[in-house]
């Protein structure tokens, strides 16, 4: 099946190779582009700055459901992509055309004159250039790795600054202590902008706070400020002056809830007045994100899963606070009818599989280990070891088609299935039909 988006994979493929990755702890060389540009990014308005480790995505995606749910028009930027590279540039609602990436592609590339740069910062300013070009009423910029030193971080005068919960993750560039981590995050805060915090260990906390007082951000910090809860299977927000009933999230999972609240907070603090209650509450009950949790019903894996009259399910975690949520999901799907529990993982071995799993101990599912396409994956062998390593027991399979078959394979009841591991894996299994690709 062609698909004129996904064929501008091969394009992104050639930018690629021409912009590698090159690390650098600045924002000099994305700066530099921009100005070339004639700053773009100081012509958006209403722009919401989404940092964390975990929940950035999802809190990304609320926030633009509740937009569009009060008929505002949407800019956002999210990173990595799933199936399509398109996915990561969305224009007032709609994903980038060919015809709109090819004439940016060769218009910034001409701006930048060969000057050294990276793939993710070109790509940065492209959006940029992008968003600047497509008027929006709003602009929400997902930082891609950190926040500091990210190329996203170019904003003077954010309408909002947002941050995610912070944990340990990516430790050979921003780690290992938390403190650290959190100071990286920290980094999108800006002189006299509000900044909405979610939940935060103490180290972190401490850390956002201590930046926000220091250049006078205005924070509303999620158990300090403002909080957000489950009740009665609805989202109760408590908010500093009221108190919203919000539907329940669409997004499947315990921990939706608070990036539903950290959220709703971010376009309370927006002040639009066409963000009112009502548009926020439909946001949260419409908002969609692939493989953050998302229930799998379509493609070849999920015919397998539904002929064994099994649930499956889909999800981009890979380090401990994500485990934890995911074996909170889990253990709330086999409270339910008590049916077996099933893991499917893969991830690279950069990553803290151990602490991955641990949360898992107490569940004790089915776990089978594999591998995806490309580069830097840990070993099946490895990731069982880690996961033995946490009390559990783990088999390996050479592909996700074949773990499926495995899980599948167990006598008893038909087992509820999670494949998780990590963005690319969660891409991978999503290609595998135009059924299930991210629109």
């Amino acid at each position: 099946m062609y698909d004129e988006i996904r064929a501008l994979d091969a394009l992104v493929a050639r930018l690629r190779d021409q912009f590698p990755t090159l690390i650098d702890l600045s924002t000099g060389r994305i700066e530099r582009l921009l100005d070339k540009l004639g700053r773009p990014q100081d012509r958006l308005a209403n722009v919401i700055h989404v940092a964390g480790t975990n929940g950035k995505g999802s809190t990304t995606a609320f926030l633009r459901a509740m937009a569009e749910a009060a008929g505002l028009k949407a800019n956002v930027l999210t990173s990595p992509h799933l199936v399509r590279f398109a996915e990561r540039i969305r224009l007032a609602g709609t994903l980038i055309t060919e015809e709109a990436l090819r004439e940016l592609i060769e218009r910034v590339v001409a701006v930048n004159a060969g000057d050294a740069i990276s793939f993710n910062e070109m790509l940065t300013a492209m959006a940029f250039q992008a968003f600047s070009e497509v008027p929006a009423d709003v602009n929400i910029v997902e930082v891609g790795l950190g926040g500091r030193f990210d190329s996203t971080n170019v904003f003077a005068a954010p309408a909002v600054s947002v941050i995610t919960p912070v944990d340990l993750d990516h430790l050979e560039l921003l780690g290992p202590e938390l403190s650290k981590i959190a100071w990286e995050k920290a980094g999108i805060i800006k002189a006299g902008r509000p900044v909405v915090s979610a939940h935060q260990p103490h180290d972190a906390a401490q850390v956002i706070i201590a930046q926000a007082e220091a250049i006078g951000a205005p924070l509303m910090m999620m158990g300090r400020d403002f909080d957000a809860w489950a009740q009665h299977g609805r989202l109760t927000l408590q908010a500093p002056d009221n108190l919203l009933d919000l539907p329940t999230p669409a997004l499947a999972g315990r921990h939706q809830f608070e990036n539903a609240g950290v959220a709703a907070m971010a376009a309370l603090m927006l002040a639009h007045p066409r963000l009112d209650e009502t548009a926020i509450g439909r946001g949260i009950a419409q908002a969609v994100w692939p493989a953050r949790l998302q229930r799998l019903r379509g493609g070849p894996l999920a015919a397998m899963a539904e002929a064994r009259g099994a649930d499956l399910w889909l999800d981009g975690g890979h380090n401990p606070h994500a485990g934890r949520a995911l074996a909170a999901h889990l253990a709330d799907l086999a409270a339910r009818d008590g049916r077996p529990t099933a893991l499917i993982t893969a991830m690279y071995a950069r990553k803290d599989a151990a602490g991955f799993f641990a949360p898992f101990a107490d569940l004790a599912p089915v776990i089978v280990t594999t591998t995806f396409e490309g580069q830097g994956q840990a070993p099946p062998e490895d990731l069982a070891l880690a996961a033995r390593s946490a009390g559990l027991q783990a088999a390996t399979a050479p592909d996700v088609t074949a773990a499926l078959k495995a899980v599948l394979a167990a006598t008893g009841a038909a087992p509820h299935v999670l494949i998780c591991g990590g963005l690319h894996f969660a891409g991978e299994v999503l290609a595998m039909s135009p059924e299930t690709w991210p629109q």
